[in-house]
């Protein structure tokens, strides 16, 4: 087995909650909450709330050792199921959080099945914080070492990778087996492709909820006393699901450089590489403030893979997340990109439609060479009495070097658990959060959840 990959593992093991910086710590508390926000809103889609009726009944009590869902009437069941619903929840929207550098959406892929482990098996929130930090960190380490495939949507990989060291750091596993743990969720990973999104395929949100699942099912397998090759990370990373891996990369920095601060949070429901464009849009639109019915086209210039999200009759709701000319076309009608104005009326919508068709995208090269540290983009509006303004962003608000203000995040977090907790029950869980650390038990959490319903 490979020494780095051992290294990592020790890193996880043994790091104590009071040897990660205060602001480190900090950071990982607002993730936590715009996951949580998008978790709770992301419960009434309708697959999601058929999946949790099909595998948690309709709500009630369950054992002592259940896990609760997070969503409308507060079901139970065992963990691994809740942590599966909650993960696909969490995944739904097109709005959880996300690593700069690398596809990894650690919030949203290992927290839930921390939070349901953690309340079944009674642990305190400490221990929930210093899982994600390091779980986040070595999914994304393992995500940065690797050469991905061309097709490959990443949900599922690494950061299923991630979600085995952080059920491992949860469950209390020394290094060798939280090496162990690594090295059996090789096995467990997926491979969902990025043509999913584009095609409107659901089906690439359950990678969040069976990265949820591994939280518990890897480490039990570690004490269960299952065996896995000695070079099963460096195999699946580079060989399988991956063609490339290069362990001398993983080590860089550790314990110094954190991989949860160099994410990215969003306030636009919709795919981040789309970002920049819009930011782009945005701000040329503000120039010419027109009458939507006077736009007569909007050209967009921007890196390779966001030139290819130009569906312009995205097929439902999850499609049209991947949608550049969807999105662009609320900012033309509403100057939103919000989750209530990208609902589930406008992929139909005739107005909608139309605008779509007034968006036109190509690629520069010049702007795709310079990825991955700027991801820039350009907008033109041309309007029918011949006007036009042009604007370019080189990287996307949002981005660690170019953050929203946290009360910016506060304040997603509450425009989405608006849709299941009171205004009032919102501010306490806001509180509670903020408290983590001194939980006693994750369950005292559930309950004020619980009782914040609205």
């Amino acid at each position: 087995m490979g020494r780095q990959v051992e290294a990592l593992a020790r890193f996880v093991a043994g790091t104590r909650l009071e040897e990660i910086p205060a602001e480190v710590r900090r950071h990982a508390r607002l993730v936590l909450l715009d996951t949580l926000g998008v978790m709770l809103a992301g419960s009434r889609r309708p697959e999601v709330a058929q999946l949790r009726h099909g595998l948690l009944g309709p709500g009630g009590a369950g054992a002592t050792s259940s896990a609760t869902a997070f969503a409308e009437g507060w079901p139970t069941g065992d963990a691994r199921s809740v942590a599966l619903v909650n993960g696909i929840a969490a995944r739904s929207l097109e709005l959880c959080e996300g690593h700069r550098f690398v596809m990894f959406q650690g919030g949203a892929q290992i927290l839930p099945g921390l939070l349901a482990v953690a309340e079944a098996r009674g642990l305190p929130g400490r221990d929930v914080l210093g899982a994600i930090i390091l779980g986040y960190d070595a999914g994304a380490r393992l995500s940065l070492s690797m050469t991905p495939r061309a097709l490959v949507h990443q949900n599922g990989q690494a950061t299923l990778l991630g979600a085995s060291a952080a059920g491992a750091r949860l469950r209390g596993l020394d290094a060798a087996g939280t090496s162990l743990a690594l090295r059996l969720g090789a096995t467990l990973m997926l491979t969902p492709s990025y043509t999913d999104a584009i095609a409107g395929a659901t089906a690439l949100n359950v990678a969040g909820g069976m990265c949820g699942q591994a939280v518990s099912l890897a480490p039990e397998l570690a004490l269960a006393g299952f065996e896995a090759q000695a070079d099963a990370i460096e195999l699946s990373l580079g060989r399988l699901v991956g063609e490339g891996f290069r362990p001398d990369e993983l080590l860089q920095d550790l314990g110094s450089r954190w991989e949860i601060t160099r994410n990215w949070f969003r306030l636009r429901a919709c795919c981040n590489p789309i970002h920049s464009a819009l930011d782009a849009l945005e701000e040329a639109l503000s120039i010419l403030r027109p009458d939507p019915a006077s736009i007569e086209r909007i050209d967009i210039q921007t890196y390779q893979f966001a030139s290819k999200m130009d569906e312009r009759q995205p097929s439902n709701y999850f499609a049209s997340r991947y949608s550049l000319p969807h999105a662009a076309a609320g900012l033309a009608l509403f100057n939103s990109t919000g989750f209530d104005t990208l609902n589930d009326d406008t992929v139909h919508d005739p107005a909608w439609a139309a605008m779509r068709q007034r968006v036109h995208i190509a690629e520069d090269p010049a702007m795709t060479t310079a990825l991955p540290h700027r991801k820039p983009s350009r907008a033109t509006v041309t309007l029918s009495d011949g006007r036009t303004a042009t604007a370019t962003c080189d990287l996307p608000r949002g981005d660690f070097e170019r953050p929203y203000a946290e009360s910016e995040i506060r304040a997603k977090f509450h425009g989405l658990a608006a849709h299941v907790l009171s205004a009032e029950g919102a501010r306490r869980v806001e509180a509670a959060v903020d408290a983590i650390e001194a939980w006693e038990d994750v369950a005292d959490f559930v309950q004020i959840l619980r009782q914040s319903a609205a």
